[in-house]
């Protein structure tokens, strides 16, 4: 388990799952904080798909997160420069990148990490969310 300063996937900004994670990953790779092991997925997987959701680049959302402002000003600048998604596309992306990993192809990489951890009987970790939760620290919100 480690400890770290970004937030839980579930946090929302604006309305939207996941973005202050990558705000937040953004700013501490900029910082040279960010730990070594977040350096092959950084800008891809999840961070690629919500840059795609949003229809911004990453390398644009991370020089504007490199010019300062407010999380809110920055979705609002991805807004202006890409889309700004609707409130049912929103709920409907915060319901699928939430989910991901139960009951899905993702579910046997779920397996494989909590196996290379130890963590194999936690029955409580059912999506990539909840791993990154647990696998940083945080409790996790949603429980059986």
């Amino acid at each position: 388990m480690k400890k770290i300063e970004m937030r839980s996937p579930y946090d929302e900004v604006g309305g939207i799952v996941y973005f202050g994670r990558i705000l937040d990953k953004i700013r501490l790779y900029q910082d040279e904080r960010l730990p070594e092991d977040y350096h092959e997925m950084y800008g891809g997987g999840f961070d690629e798909r919500t840059c795609d959701f949003l229809e911004v680049s990453f390398p644009s959302l991370s020089n504007r997160v490199s010019e300062g402002g407010t999380d809110k000003e920055i979705l609002n600048w991805c807004f202006s420069i890409g889309r700004q998604p609707t409130a049912d596309e929103i709920e409907i992306w915060n319901g699928f990148l939430s989910k991901r990993g139960w009951r899905d192809s993702m579910a046997a990489m779920i397996r494989e990490e909590l196996a290379a951890r130890g963590w194999s009987a936690r029955t409580d970790i059912k999506t990539l969310f909840d791993f990154f939760d647990a696998d940083e620290g945080r409790p996790l919100r949603f429980m059986d």
